[in-house]
């Protein structure tokens, strides 16, 4: 009978996580505003419909904190923060200075790696991937152990009305086999350009 270590089958998962997603990623680069603000909408939209959800998925599985509180930080991560970053320019020419000859270019960084707490970790995963794609970055996360579930739930709810909206597939994904090696994997691995830490404690 075969047997798989649990700590090399999560690098290898993290691995092809990473190829995935920066796949996706560069497809992402090359769309244009209409289409990116088409995405948004719709992960802003699958957000606050399963806010309560994902709160009480999260306080189940933690321990940490209430409901409301959580509904709240899911509403404020979604609505809110796409009210304040729609009108902000991400493609194309964002500013244009004829006296000083200086002319601003919007490029996307790359992959992202987010890293998720056990705190607020549906609200992060919201919160990220929404400025990820507005960006037109792909990014996976790296959950908490303690919120494994409440977090892949929502990263798959975003990914999933991202690519609904037109996004490439596996834009945003997230490590469902977490140990400390795969976090490492991915803070190391050559896709990822940048890294989003949200944190409390270590493990």
């Amino acid at each position: 009978m075969e047997t798989f270590d649990f700590d090399l089958q999560s690098v290898q998962e993290t691995r092809n996580l990473a190829r995935q997603a920066k796949e996706a990623q560069t497809q992402l680069a090359k769309f244009n505003s209409e289409q990116i603000e088409k995405i948004i909408c719709n992960m802003v939209k699958v957000a606050e419909e399963n806010a309560v959800s994902l709160a009480k998925l999260a306080v189940e599985e933690t321990g940490f904190g209430k409901v409301e509180d959580k509904t709240f930080k899911n509403h404020f991560a979604s609505t809110e923060l796409y009210k304040f970053i729609k009108p902000m320019q991400t493609v194309g020419v964002i500013s244009d200075d004829p006296v000083n000859k200086i002319k601003e270019i919007a490029e996307p960084v790359g992959l992202l790696m987010g890293i998720i707490p056990s705190t607020n970790p549906t609200s992060t995963v919201i919160y990220k991937s929404i400025i990820a794609i507005k960006s037109r970055n792909g990014i996976v996360f790296s959950p908490h152990p303690s919120a494994l579930k409440c977090t892949l739930q929502a990263a798959r709810l975003m990914n999933d009305a991202a690519v609904a909206a037109g996004a490439p597939a596996n834009i945003i994904g997230c490590i469902s086999k977490p140990t400390k090696e795969a976090t490492n994997e991915l803070m190391k691995c050559d896709e990822v350009e940048m890294i989003i830490a949200t944190g409390g404690s270590a493990w």
